[in-house]
């Protein structure tokens, strides 16, 4: 097993990765980088200026006179500071805001680009946590770089000529040891205290994640009376957090002594240098007070530069856990010739397919059988018998162990995932909804449909009707996950939707799970006019809902251990049989009861 790569590694890789977002604006980083330059000088030429302006009013110096332009030059040289500074950040604005904007969209579309596996181990209010700080983690470094350290740098490197100009050089390197001194004990101090940081991210993006999974579980936490429990488990992520918070603080002090220590001996020794200059008369009055303007100009970026390496260090820790999304490869990947599928009629061929999710647990175990075209063939089960997989393979979530799947005679691995998916439809067990309307959901099955192609998926699902009783008809939201609908609507709109897709091959995983008995029997029919002409894979619990399937295999423990038809099954009296006698004998035991 490699080595995790270490620290500084990972922050010259997240440095190097950020790049690529801002390299195709070279007019507008130019533009800034001018802008900065003009900014800065005009910036460092007002204490010469008021320099000028002190000696003029000296009356050992000169006749005393007003000096109209040193003063009209003096309010020139601060409007040109501040406004080209400002003009600086407008135009650099654009290039952090698309940073911004591109860095999350790619790690938005990189994570669809994951598997199930991944997502089904991580936690999804983490991962949108990760996201969220890495983008605003992007802004705000290079906001820091390029507003703050670019500039500080450049405003030091000018002053330090200029003191080498007009001062003795012992001006200039007191100067220069007080700033290395100050950087030098930032970094040092606050590279110590990102520990801190790191913790209290990860303490934070925990309960973050925690409170999301509990609050997506809403019901769940009601039914067993747990909200006490919820609220320990989040209060136990919080006080991490604040413990974490509180060290960071403590840490801050340190370092904010440090640097006034720094400071104070800097511009200490500097003024006394200067005051003594002025006494031996070397230097004027005017001297002092442009050496003090200059020192007061440092000052105010050095006061924040520990401020602003912090948001640079948290900038980049930020950014690291987005890009670590980023470099999570995809499981499923299409092959380099993948070409898209051709779906001519349907067929699909499971040729000896075996699964495992890893290593010591087998799903599936030799499974072989077709579907011709326009069939259908159900799978029934007990529970954990591996039926569901068959649905997520044939979708290719995963990739098969042993044996291979196939299409029309195309091997699904050798074709695009987006046109593999684009020819099956699915009515899923477990379906979930969006936030949304009931209109946006049906019309996710193909998002260019129009109204009357959504109304007609809805009629033939069986719930048109239902949906115009509702105040605000198509337009009613579901609430998060489709909360607001009864498990009945919820698949009766998860039908609709995989109707309007209208596509070649068609999977029911528990389809008519939630429904009543009346309304089963309305939906089934109408599905069997559906699937008519359409290759059907159905994944059934109640055996009543696939008697007329086409063929019908029985799952154990990831094995075929019975096929035929209903009527074959039940005449051969195995495990089929004593399934549909337990199922049949259930409604008469409830009816007694």
């Amino acid at each position: 097993m490699a080595a995790a790569p270490s620290k500084p590694r990972r922050e010259r890789r997240a440095l190097a990765m950020l790049w690529p977002y801002v390299r195709h604006y070279p007019g507008r980083m130019l533009i800034a980088a001018a802008l900065l330059v003009v900014a800065k000088v005009a910036t460092v030429w007002v204490p010469i200026a008021f320099k000028d302006i002190v000696d003029r009013l000296d009356p050992r110096i000169a006749v005393l006179t007003v000096p109209i332009a040193l003063i009209a030059l003096y309010g020139v040289l601060r409007l040109i500071g501040a406004l080209f500074g400002q003009l600086r950040d407008t135009v650099f604005e654009r290039v952090s805001q698309r940073a911004m904007r591109t860095s999350g969209l790619d790690a938005f579309r990189h994570l669809h680009q994951l598997s199930l596996r991944f997502h089904l181990d991580r936690h999804t209010g983490g991962i949108g946590r990760d996201i969220s700080r890495g983008t605003r983690g992007v802004y705000n470094l290079l906001g820091w770089v390029v507003f703050n350290i670019a500039p500080t740098l450049f405003e030091i490197v000018v002053v330090i000529a200029l003191l080498l100009r007009h001062f003795d050089w012992r001006y200039a390197v007191i100067t220069l040891v007080t700033m290395l001194l100050y950087i030098g004990a930032t970094i040092w101090i606050t590279e110590w205290r990102t520990a801190g940081v790191r913790a209290m991210n990860e303490a934070e993006s925990l309960a973050n994640a925690r409170a999301v999974d509990s609050l997506l579980n809403y019901e769940t936490v009601k039914y067993f009376g747990n909200e006490a429990f919820e609220a320990e488990r989040y209060d136990a992520d919080l006080r991490r957090y604040e413990d974490a918070a509180v060290k960071t603080e403590s840490s801050l002090a340190v370092l904010n002594g440090a640097q006034a220590l720094v400071i104070a001996l800097g511009l200490t020794s500097l003024m006394a240098m200067a005051a003594m200059g002025v006494v031996s008369r070397q230097l004027s009055v005017g001297d002092i007070v442009m050496v003090n303007g200059w020192l007061l100009q440092l000052a105010i970026p050095l006061n924040m530069l520990g401020f602003t390496w912090r948001q640079i260090k948290q900038g980049v820790i930020d950014m690291e856990h987005m890009f670590a999304l980023l470099d999570e490869h995809a499981e499923i990947r299409d092959a380099p010739a993948a070409q898209p599928l051709v779906a001519r009629g349907g067929g699909v061929r499971f040729e000896h397919v075996s699964f495992r999710y890893d290593p010591d647990r087998a799903i599936l175990d030799d499974i072989d059988f077709a579907i011709a075209p326009g069939q259908t063939l159900a799978v029934v089960g007990e529970t954990g018998a591996g039926k569901s997989t068959l649905s997520r393979l044939l979708f290719r979530f995963y990739d098969v162990t042993g044996g291979r799947i196939s299409i029309d005679g195309q091997d699904i691995r050798d074709v695009t995932q987006a046109s593999l998916r684009a020819a099956i439809g699915i009515v899923p067990q477990d379906t979930v909804l969006f936030n949304d309307t009931i209109y946006y959901n049906i019309a996710y099955g193909r998002t260019d449909a129009g109204r009357d192609a959504i109304e007609a998926a809805a009629r033939a699902a069986h719930i048109h009707d239902f949906v115009l009783s509702l105040p605000q008809g198509y337009a009613t939201t579901v609430g998060e996950r489709g909360l607001k609908l009864s498990g009945g609507e919820k698949q009766r709109v998860a039908i609709a939707r995989a109707l309007l897709k209208n596509p070649a091959i068609l999977v029911f995983d528990e389809a008519t799970s939630a429904l009543d008995t009346r309304t089963e029997k309305i939906i089934q029919a109408e599905l069997s006019e559906i699937a008519r002409g359409r290759t059907t894979l159905i994944v059934a619990h109640r055996l009543s809902t696939i008697v007329d399937a086409d063929r019908i295999l029985v799952l154990d423990h990831g094995r075929i251990v019975e096929a035929g038809t209903h009527a074959e099954l039940l005449a051969r009296g195995g495990r089929y049989a004593a399934l549909w006698a337990l199922q049949a004998r259930q409604p008469r035991e409830s009816a007694t009861a």
